[in-house]
Order: structure tokens, then sequence, then C-alpha cells
């Protein structure tokens, strides 16, 4: 998603910055400390909708993300605005048809995401999802005819390799492997770079000088179409759902800041270096999310599972850095 060449010369909440110099130092840092904190915040939105999957189902959960998130994302763009002394940039059509097509795929990725969790690790689940960069390098390949050096198909391979190891059973055969929730994890992290694609592409429309303004904007588009078709779905053919997400309103408004908190940071790493160096770092998350697992779920992992968790980080840093 990033857009360098989009970069403003005047960073918001920083004094003016006169010397390409002074604003190459700051972003130097500030993208990092943006995706640490993107990490952490979707991974404590993650452990959230877990509990709430158990309360109100997978649809339900995933709709708290989006439904409780856009409050928070609007308030998030109505700082922005006011900060920079800027309007709210207009939408055209193809604004409005990227970000659809990022967030359909979200939609469907989270709820994978959910269903996979209720059944699997937390850690080994968040593991997974997090090679999605690999679905994207494949996506590269099919759809736009991207070549498949040597690095790649090494990179493709360790993390394929990785899932594999982590994810076969020690003893009770393909029953004890668990393929529902492995699937379902390796199908979010398709979707998840799906709608990653789609929401680089609503950035890129929109074109706003200002990546603060730009960012926070696609994410209250985003997140609008997904409130809208969520609670028009749930409202004809799941209303039960409808009120177990209200009679849950104290851990969903949890979830839902820690949700959009998550996406305004992701988004705005995004916009000040390339998303190479986003995904990179971001992988701390598997990290955090291994501390949450001890710690909230008292899950543990072998340490045949650790190497493979080991092996799809080292595919997924290779695929980054060709």
């Amino acid at each position: 998603m990033a857009h360098d060449e989009h970069r403003p010369s005047r960073i918001p909440f920083v004094p003016a910055i006169e010397t390409a110099a002074r604003e190459t130092f700051v972003t130097s840092w500030l993208w990092a400390v943006f995706t640490v904190l993107a990490a952490g915040g979707q991974t404590l939105r993650n452990a959230m909708q877990r509990e709430l999957t158990a309360q109100i189902g997978t649809i339900g959960a995933t709709h708290v993300r989006f439904l409780f998130g856009l409050p928070f994302a609007l308030v998030f763009l109505i700082l922005v605005l006011l900060a920079t002394g800027t309007g709210f940039p207009a939408l055209n059509s193809r604004i409005l048809a990227w970000s659809f097509a990022g967030a359909a795929p979200q939609i469907a990725a989270t709820a994978m995401l959910r269903a996979a969790m209720r059944d699997k690790s937390f850690v080994l689940i968040t593991a997974l999802n997090k090679i999605e960069p690999v679905h994207v390098a494949l996506f590269g390949l099919i759809f736009l005819g991207d070549k498949l050096t040597l690095p790649l198909a090494v990179a493709i391979l360790t993390a394929t390799l990785g899932v594999l190891i982590m994810s076969w059973p020690r003893k009770g055969g393909a029953d004890a492997l668990g393929v529902r929730p492995v699937l379902l994890g390796l199908a979010a992290g398709a979707m998840f770079g799906a709608s990653a694609v789609g929401y680089r592409g609503g950035i890129l429309a929109l074109a706003h000088p200002n990546f603060v303004v730009g960012a926070t904007t696609t994410v209250v588009t985003g997140l609008t179409m997904q409130v809208a078709f969520l609670t028009a779905y749930l409202a004809c053919f799941d209303r039960g759902t409808l009120t177990a997400i209200a009679a849950a309103w104290r851990l969903s408004i949890l979830a839902g800041f820690m949700g959009a908190f998550a996406s305004e940071m992701w988004f705005l790493a995004f916009s000040l270096t390339a998303a190479a160096k986003v995904r990179t770092l971001a992988l701390v998350e598997i990290l955090f999310a291994g501390l949450i697992s001890r710690s909230l779920f008292r899950e543990g992992f072998a340490s045949r599972e650790g190497f493979g968790i080991g092996l799809i980080v080292v595919g997924v840093v290779i695929l980054l850095n060709i």
C-alpha cells in the first residue's frame, strides 16, 4: 500500500519539515512505531473476538469488528480533518470500487479467522494467517503474470513446509490434524491478501496529498460498506445475532476500538514506507499472539510446532526481501 510519491511535505502533529532530509529522518522510524502498534492492537482484537465468538457466533463476532469499529474510525477521521484543516476528500467511483474490493474479502477473511480460532490454538492460527504474503505472490503469478523466481519459490516452499510441520498430528491420524481450522486459517490469509490489494487501490485512487487523511478516509470508507452489508444481512436472516451483539456491548466496544486502532495504524504505516518493510516487521504479531495464548488462553505449543512457525517466518521474510 506504500505510495511514497504521494507523501506530503508536512506531517500532521509534527512541526513543519522544510527539507527532504528531515522528512526522511522522521518517517524512517515513524512507520515502525505505527507497525508495532498495529500488530499489538490486532492481536488484542483477535483475542477479544475469540471470546465473543463463543458468545455470539462467528458472524456476530465478525460484525463486531466493523460495527463497533466504525464510530471510532469516524472519530479518528474528524480529529485528523480538524488537525490538518482540510475537508472530507471527494470520493469517486474508482475509490469506491477499490474500497469495496478491499472490504468484501475482509469480511470473509475475518469470519474464517474467527471460525478457525474457535477450533484450534490461537497462536497457530495467527501464524497460518501471517503467510498472507505467500498468497499475494501466488495471486500475482496467476492474475498478473509475475515471474516466479528461484528466491520466490524458496520462500513459498519454506513457508508451506512450516505449515505442514506445525499442523501434522503427533498421533491420531488425519482426524487429529485439524484440517478444517488449518484450511480456514490459510483461506483467511488469502482473503486478507486480496483485501490488501483492494485497499491499496483505494488509497492510490484517492491520491490525497496528506497521507494521514488518505489512510483514515480509506479506513472509514471500507468500514461503512462492511457495516451496511452485514447489518442488512443479519437484519434479514439472523436478527437474534443482532440482539446478542447488543447484549455483549461491553466487550464489543473494546474489540471495536482495537480493530479501528489497528486498521488506522496499518494504513498509516503503509502510507509512509514500502509494504515489504511493514509486513516484515509485522511478524512480531506472532510473538504477541504467543504471549496472549499463554497468558489468557493457557495454551502452549510443542517444540515441533514452534519450529514450524519459525519456518513460516523465515519463508515470509525471504519473500519480503526479494
